[in-house]
This record gives C-alpha cells, sequence and structure tokens, in this order.
C-alpha cells in the first residue's frame, strides 16, 4: 500500500501539508515555534492546566461535524491528519469584532493576568460550536473542568460562559467545514509514515494492516489518545523508536451492540464509551464526569485506560466488578480474556507480544443486580485516586446469591477482593455480613504509602466504601455517614 509522508489538517480554515520536525513534536510546538500562533500558551504540558487548549473538528461515522476541547501540550501533531483544529487567534468574528464568547468574557471581567484566558475562551468556543450558548450551570463547570486560573477565579468566568449566548449569533460555517473535512479524509486514505530523529511512526488505514504491523513490531508504542504516552514524552523525555497510531482504523471507533453485550472500539473516546455504559449502568455518571477533565476525555480512549493497566486507572474496577472482557489480537488471531486476568502485576499483562487490546466487551445489565463504584481523591475534578472502588451484588430472598468487588488504588494492579466476597457469599445481606467482609478486606489487600494517601486510610477508606454500598443498596439511611 502507498503511503503518505505529510500530516494534511486544517488550522484556522486553512489546509496545511506539513512534515513534522519528529513524529512526537506536539500541536502546542508546533503552534508556537513554526505556524507563529503564541495565544496558545504551555503551562504544566502535561494536560491539566488548560492554557494550551484548542478547538477539534472531525467528521464521526454520519459525515457530522463534531467539535471537542482538546490539550495541544501532549497531543502529537501527526494525530491531527485528516482533521481541523481552531485556535484563539480565529475565535474574532469578521470585521475584526470580538468572538460572543470574547465579549461575555470582557463584559462579565473573566479575565485578570490573561495567561490561562485563550484555554477558558477555547473551551468556551467549543461549547458554543456545539450549541450550547446558553448553558446551564453543570454543563458549564463540566465543559471547563480541564482549565485553572489562579487570579480571578471562577464566578465571573462561569458568568461569561452562562451568557455568551446574549450577544448577535457567531457559529461557523458548518456545512462548509464538513465538505472540507470529506474531501481531506478522501485524501488521507492512504498510511501514514513519517520518521525522524531516529523514530518512525505509523498511521494503518485498516484493521488488518495495523495487526500485521504490530505483529511485526511488537516493541512499537501503540499510540490511541495519548493522554498518557503524550507525558511520557514531554516528562519523561522519552523517545519511541516506532509509534503506530491507532487512530486511523475506522473499524475501532465504533460502539456495537451484540447479542448480551456492548462492544467498545480501541480508540472509541472516553466520553463516549462512558456514555454508552452508562446506558447500561446510569451508576457510572459520577464517575463518567470526574474520571478526568473535558479536554482529557476529548482525546483519551476508553480501552487505553483498561489497555494501559495502570493500578490507579479508574474505569478498570467497575469493569472487573461486571465481568466485563477484552477481545485481543495478533496477526488474524482473535481470543477474548476476562478483564480482570489480563493484568498479571504492575505494568504486566498477560499480553503475546505483538498482541494488542482490539475491543472491550460490556454486558448488558442482568436482572436484580446493584452496581456502584466510588472515586475518593483529593479533589473532586482531575485528580487521581486514591481509592476507587467498585461493586456488583445481586441478592435473592434476603440472601447474597453473587458478589464481585475489586479495587483500585490498593494493590500494583487493579484487583477483586476474593476474601470479602466469599465472606458474603451466600450470607444474608445485613450489617453483620458486610462487617466481617470489610475485616476481610485486611486479607485482601496491603496497600502502599504514598502522597495521596497512606496504607491505614487507603485500607480504612475500601472498608467504609463497602458499607456504604451496603446502606445505598438497601435504602438505609445511617447518620453517621
Amino acid at each position: 500500500m502507498s503511503q503518505r509522508q505529510v500530516v494534511s489538517f486544517y488550522l484556522n480554515g486553512q489546509l496545511q501539508h506539513v512534515a513534522p520536525a519528529t513524529p512526537t513534536q506536539t500541536v502546542l510546538q508546533y503552534l508556537r515555534e513554526q505556524a507563529g500562533l503564541t495565544g496558545t500558551k504551555e503551562g504544566c504540558a502535561e494536560g491539566d492546566c488548560g492554557a494550551c487548549t484548542v478547538t477539534e473538528a472531525s467528521l464521526n461515522a454520519a459525515g457530522q461535524v463534531e467539535f471537542r476541547s482538546v490539550n495541544a501540550c501532549i497531543r502529537f501533531l501527526p494525530t491531527l491528519d485528516g482533521r481541523a483544529i481552531f485556535t484563539v487567534e480565529a475565535v474574532a468574528s469578521e470585521g475584526g469584532r470580538l468572538h460572543p464568547v470574547q465579549q461575555a468574557m470582557v463584559d462579565h471581567h473573566g479575565s485578570q493576568c490573561g495567561f490561562c484566558t485563550p484555554g477558558f475562551v477555547m473551551s468556551m468556543y467549543t461549547m458554543y460550536q456545539n450549541g450550547l450558548t446558553r448553558p446551564v450551570r453543570e454543563e458549564v463547570l463540566d465543559n471547563l473542568s480541564g482549565n485553572l486560573c489562579r487570579c480571578t477565579g471562577y464566578r465571573p468566568i462561569i458568568d461569561a460562559a452562562l451568557n455568551m449566548g446574549n450577544y448577535p449569533e457567531a457559529r461557523l460555517d458548518v456545512d462548509r467545514l464538513a465538505q472540507q473535512l470529506t474531501q481531506l479524509q478522501a485524501d488521507c486514505k492512504e498510511s501514514l509514515r513519517l520518521e525522524g530523529a531516529g523514530q518512525q511512526y505509523f498511521a494503518p488505514a485498516t484493521l488488518d494492516e495495523l495487526a500485521d504491523l504490530y505483529e511485526s513490531h511488537p516493541q512499537a508504542m501503540l499510540l490511541a489518545g495519548g493522554t498518557d504516552v503524550g507525558l511520557m514524552v514531554t516528562k519523561q523525555l522519552r523517545n519511541f523508536e516506532h509509534i503506530i497510531y491507532l487512530g486511523s482504523v475506522p473499524e475501532l471507533n465504533q460502539i456495537e451492540r451484540e447479542q448480551d453485550r456492548l462492544r467498545i472500539g480501541a480508540t472509541v473516546l472516553l466520553n463516549e464509551g462512558y456514555e454508552a455504559i452508562a446506558g447500561e449502568y446510569p451508576e457510572v455518571l459520577e464517575m463518567w464526569k470526574r474520571f478526568a477533565s473535558m479536554p482529557i476525555r476529548n482525546s483519551g480512549t476508553l480501552v487505553g485506560n483498561v489497555a494501559n493497566g495502570s493500578p490507579i486507572g479508574d474505569s478498570a474496577p467497575f469493569l472487573i466488578a461486571i465481568q466485563a472482557k477484552v477481545v485481543l489480537r495478533k496477526g488474524k488471531r482473535q481470543r477474548e480474556l476476562a478483564l480482570e486476568d489480563l493484568y498479571l502485576d504492575y505494568r504486566k499483562q498477560a499480553r503475546e507480544p505483538g498482541e494488542f487490546v482490539e475491543a472491550l466487551l460490556v454486558p448488558f445489565r442482568a436482572a436484580d443486580i446493584h452496581v456502584a463504584t466510588y472515586k475518593l481523591s483529593k479533589r473532586v475534578d482531575q485528580d487521581i485516586s486514591a481509592v476507587c472502588s467498585a461493586y456488583a451484588l445481586k441478592v435473592d430472598q434476603g440472601k447474597v446469591a453473587s458478589v464481585r468487588i475489586a479495587h483500585g488504588g490498593m494493590a500494583a494492579t487493579s484487583r477483586r477482593a476474593p476474601h470479602a466476597e466469599k465472606a458474603l457469599g451466600g450470607q444474608d445481606w445485613d450489617e453483620a455480613s458486610v462487617a466481617k467482609a470489610m475485616q476481610a478486606l485486611e486479607q485482601d489487600y496491603q496497600p502502599m504509602t504514598d502522597m495521596r494517601a497512606t496504607s491505614a486510610y487507603r485500607l480504612k477508606a475500601a472498608q467504609n466504601l463497602l458499607y456504604r454500598f451496603y446502606l445505598e443498596s438497601t435504602g438505609i439511611t445511617d447518620t453517621r455517614i
């Protein structure tokens, strides 16, 4: 198959054909150092502060334009191939007038030093282009969860977002943008291959091509959303000899309803993946919104979080509790594996060399099942869990017919609590049984002490969360909680 060696994308409405300095050159580096667009700022260089926020536009499967706020500081430039981005320089209306988003920030005094302001403007601009011109407060808080401001305070910024619809409309010509992206994607059907600084970047266009490529280069770094790999480059200064990007394979960006389960492809974004799961298990709604900031959820993938295997990956405990599986692929061969069996030890998985996670299989909700997942962290938003717990329980005539308990942050991997489960199995679902299971958790985990929590705190928190689940599942209220 023929291959391309330049990245093609629209930048503020203008078509660009760029040969990146290196395959891991970030969008932020390109914007500031090559394109001369310095309105986009670098703050943390790890996707936390939001000063680097830009708006990405791409086509969905139906050919409709979708706008997303993303972090330019950890997004690699080659991943923009076939897409469009907009920076703060493009926001002003024709004639040089301020865009309604910008005017609202001025009128409501939403800026002080101004360093963070372009990022806030772009998050609000994304909302505006998505039709959220008159959002409610919760929508504003969710969309601005990835933007930090240390001097103005959030009230005037929130006021600006709530009132940006009070000005003459200034939305993009979406039909024209859709035509541009449709033509661009047609031009970008050939696989992308880049080389530079001793690195090779492959963006296969089909699933078979991806499988063959990874089987030939099993040591390659697989890249999807890059919300973890990006930090390896910007913070750890790592070089990867081979990078294989999954985001150009259409088959991986699908959510399908099979006979008794959801099949979520490897490049389905966190937001879309969690939305699909929440349709079956609305109990994950809070975890979805607290999992990460909006820009991270707009770039990162659900399967990427699972395949990463981090012991603090917040999606794994719940998925383990509800008996999710993964589809593994190597070459032409596929196999299914229970998610809990994927994790062997810290960063060690039951994957063969050249084998990758193709999809996540989430069972439809069983009848009469109680589920829950809880996240404990120092901050509500954008923080790593000290403890993440999940439960799936079925009670029959007052007795525990089945129970699965899983935790993240308590061991080298996300894993179940077999002693606690055994203490509950076949017992009355009452406070006495729960108290025994709480004690049994001491046999299941010996958590570590780090900057987020002590070992004693983690164990006590896990015990108390089990008690909380008992109270909520039975409808009991307790003044001690």
